[in-house]
């Protein structure tokens, strides 16, 4: 039996989505029982030279819909980065989760082979549909969300590896 690249990118995807949505609620929460400022928290990054929050959460969504538009051979949709708070960021996850549930299984299963190119920073990185998503997609899309819940970790909310892992 073969599993295409939907099965190993869209679930997955959704989940860290859907997680990571869960998480900002709990940040959000955390920040009314204490009457902080969402702006502490939007602002708080892990380190002087890394994203705040507030950016750590628009690169998953940038880094979903632009894996499954790639995959998916569509237009990347774009979201202008203007979150002012936990709500505008969950609308963000969930505009790219209904982007993400819009776009074709068997054309993103057809890509497996598929040359995809990136451009990063200065450079143009080339791969295949499979090494897409394996070896740069999924390795950031963790990234991002650990350090999102890393962030809010830090600063007092009571999370929790079921809180990152979700419900299998």
């Amino acid at each position: 039996m073969s599993v295409g690249l939907y099965v190993i990118s869209v679930p997955v995807i959704e989940r860290i989505l859907e997680n990571l949505g869960e998480i900002l609620d709990k940040g959000s929460a955390h920040l009314a029982q204490r009457n902080i400022a969402e702006a502490v928290f939007l602002d708080a990054r892990l380190y002087p030279d890394m994203f705040p929050l507030s950016r750590q959460v628009q690169s998953v969504s940038d880094v979903s819909k632009g894996a499954i538009a790639r995959l998916g051979n569509v237009e990347i949709p774009r979201f202008e980065d203007t979150e002012k708070s936990f709500a505008d960021l969950k609308v963000r996850l969930e505009k790219t989760h209904s982007f993400i549930r819009s776009v074709d299984q068997a054309t993103i299963d057809a890509s497996t082979e598929r040359a995809i190119s990136i451009t990063a920073r200065d450079r143009t990185i080339h791969f295949t549909g499979l090494s897409y998503l394996t070896g740069f997609v999924l390795p950031n899309l963790y990234f991002h969300c650990t350090i999102a819940y890393a962030i809010l970790r830090h600063n007092g909310v009571e999370l929790g590896k079921r809180d990152f892992l979700g419900n299998p």
